[in-house]
């Protein structure tokens, strides 16, 4: 994952989450390897509405402040823009629950034969991000 991005951009990435989020400060790392490797199953698997656990949405988040930098990466391994946004309109992504479509990355992130951080997808106290929802754009804009 860490040659995905410049390694200038890599220790920026890192030094925000732990600025921002300092409870997931030695976790830095791995949220953001397992970021990279949620975009990119989500550009192998466009339209299905993959969704980051809460945690990686963190390094997500975080990523996307970096908005140039956000959009090459994107467009490099996507051809295009994986766009965020809450799941607020449930009809644009179908009756699946957070946790099916958080299950279902897992899934597309291992059949890319890409490394799962499990503790990173589904902590021993949530198994999703319900509350919030974020997915990416299923319509593929």
């Amino acid at each position: 994952m860490r040659a995905l991005i410049p390694e200038k951009l890599h220790d920026q990435l890192t030094a925000r989450i732990q600025l921002d989020h300092p409870e997931h400060a030695h976790q830095a790392d791995r949220i953001l390897a397992q970021t990279l490797a949620f975009l990119l199953a989500c550009a192998a698997n466009p339209g299905l509405g993959l969704a980051p656990s809460k945690i990686v949405d963190v390094g997500w988040h975080t990523l996307i402040l970096y908005t140039r930098e956000y959009a090459e990466i994107c467009q490099r391994i996507a051809g295009r823009m994986i766009h965020h946004r809450p799941d607020d309109d449930t009809a644009d992504i179908g009756s699946c629950s957070p946790a099916t479509r958080v299950g279902a990355t897992v899934e597309a992130i291992r059949a890319a034969g890409l490394p799962v951080d499990v503790e990173l997808w589904i902590p021993t106290s949530e198994c999703s991000q319900c509350y919030a929802g974020c997915v990416d754009d299923p319509s593929g804009g």
